[in-house]
């Protein structure tokens, strides 16, 4: 299977379009890790992403009746882009279905590279059955963004440049894993010549398939209520069956990382090489960092794929923040502390000379108040140590530094509940950013349930971030769930979220 995948390979036209992009040594991440890291720069081809290798050597390869009817593909990313391009290349047709909440960069960076977007649906199942539906109809060819022998051999020339540019020692790749098709071509030229390399996966918390399908022998899909949809270019509910078919024996290991993790890695990349890595673009670095450290190796040389950088202008703000979470560089606690004089001073001198990056002060009632506390932290100044010394000194903490809800909301919406004793229920949605969206959210809901609370940050993605709060009893929940589940939005219930009871109640 190996010796057919490497002479695709070889005989990829990707070149026609696409650059050998550089290897870079990354001498931050070398000095910190103490390995020797090497950044594979895919952020550099024409469409800042490797999606353009698999994209032109799938259409290359088509017959000129299926160029002459057109291609399609169904994408809101980079394999959108890299259709785009390499269709315009061979001056054939190129449609492409995205959902109707696509980022408008992303739109009209396909539409000037001359293919024709269709918006449909807002999720990337809703555009693909669309797709479908329009191949049936016209007869135009599909071109997969990974489960496809020809998209998986220009993929894979990715591997073919790592090792003509670092002959000598290596020890491991990291890859980013979305459908696959990118480390399935990279173990399967690697596997092949230099068996002795490790291929390690990478994929985020919440669209880890590829870890599902290693763990249970055979590919499974992920719900998608629970599909994480920050590291957009790689959010998979199911790894595509030639990607596995070659994974389940070649790639070593699959690695999984939070969303801080992969922001800051951003964080690294953009030190190491001032290039702005999107969420998947970094998360090869992501997986790397957590695999030295659980692995504790030093002196080795590891590569780590910067798969690209078609990050939203908007998200900086969102990454930023959460950067130094991901490094653990920063504390989130809430500290309850007594309402008398002379206790806020007190409380400081505990704090010490530690760089305090958030305080929000909330009084609760005549005897306590909650504050809402960011800490920056040093190696010799970590979280637990401090939380300890908190409890040591007679201050009720909670940890809050994992907290969803209290890093993407309640950081900005410290407060209290309106006037009146109405029993409160709190959800958290994912709305597509799309115009219409909270008007067909109100609409489904009706006029049954009264809002109480409502906050909703952009974060430049293709998904907002929405908390709601509702009056209504426990009693009330099995209906207003129903309710909630009509509107066809992601959600999650945060009433018993310990951040909603110190900061919001």
């Amino acid at each position: 299977m190996l010796e057919r995948y490497v002479k695709r390979i070889l005989e990829a036209r990707v070149y026609d379009v696409a650059v050998e992009t550089p290897l870079d040594v990354a001498p931050q991440l070398s000095e910190r890790l103490d390995n020797h890291v090497l950044i594979k720069r895919e952020d550099l081809q024409p469409i800042h992403s490797f999606k353009l290798r698999g994209a032109y050597n799938k259409i290359a390869r088509l017959d000129p009746e299926q160029l002459a009817r057109g291609v399609i593909a169904a994408s809101a990313g980079n394999h959108a882009q890299g259709v785009a391009l390499a269709a315009a290349r061979l001056d054939i047709k190129a449609h492409i279905v995205m959902g109707r909440n696509t980022p408008a960069i992303k739109v009209n960076a396909v539409r000037a590279l001359g293919g024709h977007v269709i918006l449909h649906g807002d999720t990337y199942d809703d555009a693909a059955q669309h797709a479908l539906q329009l191949i049936e109809k016209h007869g135009y060819t599909q071109i997969p963004p990974y489960d496809d022998i020809d998209t998986i051999a220009g993929q894979g020339t990715v591997g073919m440049e790592l090792l003509r540019q670092q002959p000598g020692p290596l020890d491991a790749i990291f890859v980013p894993v979305g459908g696959g098709g990118l480390i399935a071509g990279i173990a399967a030229y690697v596997k092949y010549l230099r068996p002795e390399i490790q291929v390690i996966g990478v994929e985020p918390d919440g669209s880890h398939c590829l870890a599902a399908a290693k763990a249970a022998g055979r590919r499974v899909r992920l719900p998608y209520e629970k599909l994480d949809l920050f590291a957009d270019g790689v959010s998979v509910a199911q790894v595509g069956r030639e990607p596995f078919r070659i994974a389940r024996k070649h790639v070593d290991e699959v690695v999984v990382v939070s969303t801080d993790a992969i922001c800051a890695a951003i964080k690294d990349l953009y030190e190491d090489t001032r290039s702005l890595a999107e969420p998947a673009g970094a998360l090869a670095v992501a997986g790397m960092k957590a695999w030295v450290e659980a692995q504790g190796v030093h002196g080795k040389t590891l590569i780590a794929i910067h798969s690209g950088s078609n990050l939203n202008f908007d998200r900086m703000r969102h990454i930023s923040e959460r950067a130094d979470l991901g490094e653990k560089r920063e504390a989130i606690l809430a500290v309850t502390i007594p309402e008398q004089p002379g206790s806020f001073r007190r409380f400081c001198k505990v704090i010490g000379k530690r760089s305090v990056t958030e305080f929000n002060y909330r009084y609760a009632d005549p005897d306590r108040a909650h504050v809402f506390l960011g800490l920056a932290l040093t190696p010799q100044r970590d979280r637990e140590s401090f939380v300890s010394r908190l409890g040591g000194e007679g201050y009720p903490v909670v940890d809050m530094t994992d907290n969803e809800m209290a890093k993407l909301h309640v950081r900005h919406l410290v407060g209290g509940r309106a006037p009146g004793d109405h029993p409160e229920l709190i959800f958290r949605f994912e709305f597509p950013e799309r115009p219409g969206a909270l008007m067909n959210f109100l609409t489904v809901l009706g006029e049954r349930w009264n809002i109480s609370l409502f906050h909703y940050r952009n974060h430049g993605a293709a998904w907002g971030r929405v908390l709601v709060g509702f009056h209504a009893a426990k009693s009330d929940r099995p209906a207003l769930v129903k309710s909630l589940a009509a509107t066809g939005y992601r959600f999650w219930e945060e009433t018993d979220n310990p951040a909603y009871a110190q900061f919001l109640v």
